[in-house]
């Protein structure tokens, strides 16, 4: 590789970060903000030993080894202990996406808006596109770890030393580093951004559910996850650096897998090309939904694959709940028991809830993928032929209905199969099954935002995803950082009843399937009125 090759790289860098430096801005804002405020939170919410030793008790068992990491610290339960053991790996999980997100924007997705054949007529080299965006990434993610260690250091709260918050903000950056890495490579593999974001998600998940196996069973195994190698740091415990360099190395390795994969590749193709299609296209493929399912059949299958297994390992680890806790005298002042419910019975409703929202992602993927399709002309090129809008929309509407129904039915099947396995008395399916179909409401009234943003304002979709973290830090972590009741009040996660502890609420429930149809009334409506963009 030639230094031609690299020609006018710092100027293309800037350019990337003038078109990304909202989201940039936002990106850092928000997660610098949210661990500052999680971590004195915690410092509050537990102010001496005794209390954080009683929550350290909770997490000694192979559910929630499987959730949030290995049980580093627990014998001695510091701040800053809590902090890494519970936040870090959701954390950097958000840092991944982040990294994940720019790179597939600024390199495969650019290449097929067919910006970078613009901008190789300039006088810049073949690698300079690619270099640029790698050095934008590492840039952000580098000021994402400084931010976040000194922020953290500067809370002032016991424990929580500077060396252990820089590690804290280092394994965060390397991690967005590392999965920028494998995104460039993906970016030279797959044909276009939906097959490089899906490669991206597919390896984020696979490292998820590596770790957690290798968490609960063979810690070995953990070394093949980079998640399972970040939480090996073990910030404000022993602080190890040495995962941070590994890291670090093998995301050089993949840079420069990317840089000659991206100087031997022609502009536009991919070494993984997609199979020749039929010469006549089937009935169904000439059909809007038969269309719009055919577009996103590879994802579909991805996340079903990847929900179906978590909800595998979740209830792998069923079976050893009841034997733990019943051997832990505090449990009765922690967790008041609820007469007639066994401890996996209250517990089914957290894993419900969360995998819930693992599907609601895909549901609301589908519906933007109609922007997608909107912004590249497609969908233009589609209603000048005797399509409908409504036709159009509905399509990708039915499609996503679709997706929130299998995908809660396929985690439901992974829970129930796996936990029938290390269960003497399993859990009968046709209860997890209510436990997770109540959450329905809650998926259609956010597939319900979805469409009334893409029928009304598409060029706030963005909207959703926030309005979705928002969501699962309020329901998912509310209890843990005794946050007020109003805030899960404000999303529709936090009507659900959970069944079967709590009685079901027919009302409540019938009130957010109303508002779920009245916004994608509102949303067809809109669709049909206004302008495609062009």
């Amino acid at each position: 590789m030639s230094k031609k090759q690299f020609k006018h790289t710092w100027m293309l860098g800037r350019f990337q970060l003038r078109q990304a430096r909202l989201r940039i801005l936002i990106w850092i804002v928000a997660l610098v903000l949210i661990t500052c405020s999680t971590a004195s939170a915690f410092s509050n919410l537990y102010k001496n030993l005794e209390e954080r030793q009683a929550i350290a008790q909770t997490m000694l068992n192979p559910a929630m080894t499987a959730m949030v990491g290995p049980s580093n610290g627990l014998d001695n339960y510091t701040n800053g202990a809590m902090m890494a053991h519970q936040m870090l790996l959701f954390t950097a999980i958000t840092v991944a996406i982040m990294s994940v997100l720019f790179v597939a924007k600024h390199t495969r997705t650019e290449e097929e808006d067919g910006q970078i054949e613009m901008v190789r007529s300039l006088p810049v080299g073949r690698l300079s596109n690619l270099s640029a965006t790698v050095l934008v990434v590492i840039g952000t993610n580098m000021l994402l770890s400084i931010l976040i260690g000194f922020g953290l250091y500067i809370l002032g709260i016991e424990s929580m030393d500077l060396e252990g918050s820089l590690l804290y903000g280092a394994a965060l950056g390397v991690t967005g580093i590392f999965f920028a890495a494998a995104t460039a490579v993906f970016a030279q593999l797959s044909e276009n951004s939906r097959g490089t974001i899906g490669l991206g998600f597919g390896v984020l998940v696979l490292s998820y559910l590596i770790r957690a196996i290798g968490d609960v069973g063979n810690e070995t195994f953990s070394w093949f996850s980079p998640l399972g190698i970040v939480v090996k740091t073990e910030a404000y415990v022993h602080n190890y650096w040495s995962p941070i360099f590994l890291l670090v190395g093998l995301a050089l390795l993949l840079i420069i897998l990317a840089f000659y994969l991206n100087s031997i590749r022609d502009l536009n193709s991919g070494f993984l090309p997609s199979k020749p299609g039929r010469i006549h296209a089937s009935p169904f493929l000439q059909s809007p939904i038969g269309l719009a399912l055919r577009i996103q059949r590879t994802g579909i299958i991805a996340w079903g694959i990847g929900i179906f297994i978590l909800g595998a390992s979740y209830g792998s680890v069923l079976g050893d709940l009841e034997s733990f806790y019943k051997d832990i005298e505090i449990m009765d002042a922690l967790i008041k028991p609820v007469e007639g419910f066994s401890l996996i019975e209250q517990f089914i409703p957290v894993l419900m809830m969360v995998m819930a929202m693992f599907c609601t992602i895909p549901s609301l993927m589908a519906i933007f993928k109609l922007k997608g399709e909107e912004k590249k002309n497609h969908t233009e090129h589609l209603l000048s032929r005797a399509v409908s809008r409504t036709k159009v929309i509905g399509s990708y509407f039915v499609i996503s209905m679709v997706i929130s129904l299998g995908m809660l039915l396929l985690a439901v099947i992974g829970l129930w199969s796996a936990s029938t396995r290390v269960m003497d008395n399993a859990i009968p399916i046709s209860t997890i099954l209510e436990t997770a179909f109540v959450y329905l409401p809650a998926m259609w009234t956010m597939i319900g935002l979805a469409v009334l943003l893409v029928g009304l304002f598409p060029q706030f979709t963005g909207f959703t995803w926030v309005f979705f973290v928002y969501s699962f830090v309020v329901v998912y972590l509310g209890g843990l950082l005794q946050l007020p009741d109003w805030m899960s009040k404000l999303t529709p996660f936090g009507y659900i009843p959970r069944i079967p502890v709590e009685e079901m609420n027919v009302m409540t429930v019938s009130m957010l399937i109303i508002v779920a149809v009245a916004l994608m009334i509102v949303g067809f409506v809109f669709y049909n009125r206004r302008d495609i963009i062009g």
